[in-house]
């Protein structure tokens, strides 16, 4: 009859990606318990990565505030007029965080790109495009 491991467990805390996970176990148990991970992870990118996603449910690279408004303008976003709240609140929604000002200076870069047309009264303003994409 053995005794029972008396080693203390180990613990690893790893990230691949976006993704971290935390393994406790005993020495001999390590390798496969980190080759089912890795190979449940890969698993997933692959699958993740045969269906379409949409191009701002999880932003892999930096983009600009501007570039984020300007990608809403090739959707065809701006056909209906929008305020700075509205326009704020979808980059929000779709995970781009930007200060209220620095999304108002994108807009305003845009319209004397002449991409969008600025319409009402100061703080009131709607921005739509000016022409299509």
């Amino acid at each position: 009859m053995t005794a029972p491991s008396t080693k203390p467990p180990i613990r690893l805390k790893m990230r691949v990606g976006e993704i971290e996970f935390e393994i406790e176990c005993q020495e001999e148990q390590l390798q496969s318990a980190v080759d089912r991970i890795l190979s449940a992870i890969t698993q997933k990118l692959k699958e993740i990565s045969a269906t379409p996603v949409e191009r701002f449910t999880s932003p892999s690279r930096a983009e600009t505030c501007k570039g984020v408004i300007q990608s809403l303008w090739e959707e065809g976003w701006f056909i209906t007029p929008r305020s700075l709240g509205e326009v704020h609140n979808e980059m929000a929604r779709r995970g781009f965080h930007y200060d209220r000002t620095a999304v108002a200076h994108a807009l305003i870069d845009l319209v004397k790109e002449g991409i969008l047309t600025r319409e009402g009264k100061p703080r009131r303003y709607q921005y739509a495009q000016k022409r299509p994409p």
